[in-house]
């Protein structure tokens, strides 16, 4: 919900303009990617960012004319389709592209040395959520960063599979990754492959669509010129009731647990197919969590939602205030979505006063979706569009640092916004 809590300085401080971005930008609410059926990539070197403000050096792929990004480009394409990829390489090392889950890919003979290109031609048969990664020399290049995402869409506008079940208002993306800088160094070094030191690798980096936090609550491309190698943000939005589809990637070589504050998320699919059992075409092995322990290379989707259900108190304030009887005053109708057992319901406490609270930076003043209320100066500012914040990361604590530094690594927030804020949809 809104906080009203503080964080740290650092993530106070950064986050003011983070926030604030998102009143022009809406970019958080669709997957960011390429579209199309032929994809022109080039593997180079290039540097990222970390929040704690390291700049690292890492291999990645980018569309061919452009620079590495990591992420490599998200390829979203269409079930069915012929999928052809052109891989330039440009650094000074061999390497190749492989694509779990897709099936009969042809591809011309060995890796591409440097200043080569090789083609990946396949049909992309079954909706759903893969990876693609380097396929030479997988522990250090895909260490280095040569991995993303290939989302295949179905038939059917606004499901991730071809049924009902799994039907949805907005989509997003948490490729989940780690790093050791160690190997990046050596690498940069120009030490030779062999002596890079793989078997025990100690990561001082999580990161969210590879950026860690704070970083992963910038806007997306252009929008965060100061990231040019890592165009993905990590912040979802979505309106009370909508079905966000969270599609959960861990591209490393680690699992991580990624857990959801606000509600629980329904499991539907792995690795690109339906939790299914066989006897219905539908998603009956689905599951409700909380925490989801996404694999190495495995791919998780899953349905969120958040309606405000249980929270004890109308969330809308029809026609209550604080302390008031539960009387609608002016016969307000329920709001889509909303939960009846809590329509008109006031706020069940009575807050002190401001000069008797500690303010986070999330708290627009006022305990209702899409109301403000007074502020002292130099408080809140973080939530222009007055939404519920939660909390969302990985359960182990040491992936929420950057460096041994907190907050940081897996950690970001999902956000509800009122009803009139707009957001794009997903298709």
């Amino acid at each position: 919900m809104k906080m009203l809590y503080n964080k740290t300085k650092q993530l106070s401080t950064v986050l003011v303009a983070a926030v604030l971005a998102l009143g022009v930008s809406t970019a958080q609410a669709v997957i960011d990617g390429i579209t199309g059926t032929t994809f022109n990539l080039t593997a180079s070197a290039d540097r990222i960012s970390t929040a704690d403000g390291n700049s690292v050096y890492f291999w990645g792929l980018g569309e061919t004319g452009g620079r590495a990004q990591y992420p490599a480009p998200t390829l979203i394409v269409n079930q069915g389709d012929t999928i052809t990829i052109n891989l330039t390489n440009d650094l000074l090392v061999e390497t190749s592209i492989i694509f779990p889950g897709q099936e009969g890919v042809n591809t011309t003979a060995g890796a591409p040395p440097s200043g080569g290109t090789q083609t990946y031609i396949f049909t992309a048969s079954h909706a759903g959520t893969y990876v693609y990664n380097s396929g030479t020399n997988m522990d250090l290049q895909i260490e280095m960063g040569l991995l993303g995402v290939i989302i295949v869409r179905p038939p059917q506008v606004g499901q991730a599979y071809n049924h009902a079940d799994t039907a949805y208002d907005r989509e997003f993306l948490y490729l989940q990754t780690e790093m050791d800088l160690d190997i990046h160094e050596a690498v940069e070094k120009g030490q030779a492959i062999d002596p890079v030191h793989m078997t025990n690798p100690r990561y001082e980096y999580w990161l969210l669509n590879g950026r860690t936090a704070v970083d992963t609550l910038f806007p997306s491309g252009d929008d965060a010129p100061w990231l040019p190698t890592q165009p993905y943000n990590s912040l979802p939005l979505m309106h009370p009731g909508e079905k966000l589809l969270l599609r959960v990637v861990s591209a490393g070589r680690d699992g991580h647990p990624l857990h959801t504050h606000g509600n629980n998320a329904t499991v539907i699919a792995k690795d690109g197919r339906m939790l299914s059992d066989g006897s219905t075409a539908g998603t009956d092995k689905a599951y409700s969590d909380n925490t989801f322990f996404v694999m190495a290379g495995s791919t998780w989707d899953m349905i969120f939602t958040w309606t405000g259900k249980g929270m004890g108190w109308d969330i809308y304030n029809h026609g209550a205030a604080y302390n008031n009887t539960n009387q609608c005053l002016n016969n307000e109708p329920l709001l889509p979505h909303e939960d009846p057992d809590s329509h008109c319901k006031p706020f069940p406490v009575q807050l002190p006063g401001n000069q008797d609270l500690t303010l986070g930076g999330f708290w627009s003043g006022s305990a209702f979706l899409g109301q403000n209320g007074l502020l002292p100066p130099g408080e809140g500012g973080l939530n222009p569009f007055d939404g519920y914040f939660f909390p969302w990361h990985s359960h182990h604590e040491k992936e929420l640092t950057n460096f041994d530094i907190y907050p940081g690594g897996l950690l970001t927030f999902f956000a509800v916004v009122p009803l009139d804020f707009p957001l794009p949809l997903p298709y």
